[in-house]
């Protein structure tokens, strides 16, 4: 999954940025407000980590143009203001969760964990398809209750096929999801990230299928 992180704390957005990549997920860093803004219409992301107070332009601005334009995207709010009045003001101007600096890292995870399930529908950590299943939380798989060995970028690809079993990805859809700025990837990128997914998943009752010209989708056997 592609995240956003937008925190002009360079500490606090390391940390995050770091916490995030080791849940799987491309993660994009924008230093201010306006910059944030700008890398929001230009690619798309499954979730946004936000600060509030940023240079050039603040957190609740950028949330409210965004939910102004119709972009559904789960925001996690990162604030140092704990008041009551200032918690529902963030949650009323369109942000869907919010952490109160300081914060352990492993409550950002479950947050984010969390944000993740809600926006695919699902409640719990566990992806299932056939005898394969994959825990969201230890970011581990398993095949018939034995685990498989997988690299952060071929986790990363499985939960995005297994978040949505029903519908295609195209390469270029992929492409955007694991990958972030800075990155420069090619579309045979996704060609060999799913053959290395095939063959370390030979032995499940899942298939990874292909339609040319549509995209991947798995589905059990």
């Amino acid at each position: 999954m592609r995240v956003l992180v937008v925190e002009d704390t360079h500490d606090v957005g390391e940390g995050v940025v770091a916490c995030l990549e080791g849940l799987g997920h491309a993660v994009d860093w924008a230093r201010d407000g306006a910059d944030g803004d700008a890398m929001l219409s230009e690619a798309s992301y499954e979730m946004m980590v936000l600060d509030l107070t940023l240079p050039r332009m603040d957190g609740i601005t950028i949330l409210k143009r965004m939910r102004a334009r119709q972009d559904v995207t789960p925001v996690l709010i990162l604030t140092a203001r704990s008041a009551v009045d200032d918690r529902v003001d963030v949650l009323d101007s369109g942000a869907d969760d919010y952490l109160v600096k300081p914060f352990d890292f492993r409550e950002l995870q479950a947050r984010v964990r969390s944000l993740m399930r809600r926006n695919s529908g699902g409640r719990s950590n566990q992806l299932t398809c056939g005898d394969l299943v994959f825990d969201r939380a230890t970011r581990i798989v398993r095949v018939g209750g034995e685990p498989v060995s997988l690299t952060r970028r071929e986790l990363s690809l499985l939960e995005i096929l297994l978040t949505r079993q029903t519908l295609f990805f195209s390469k270029s859809q992929l492409l955007d999801q694991l990958f972030g700025y800075g990155s420069e990837p090619n579309e045979n990128a996704i060609e060999v990230l799913i053959a290395r997914l095939r063959r370390k998943l030979g032995h499940a009752s899942i298939e990874i299928h292909t339609y040319r010209g549509v995209g991947y989708r798995i589905s059990a056997t």
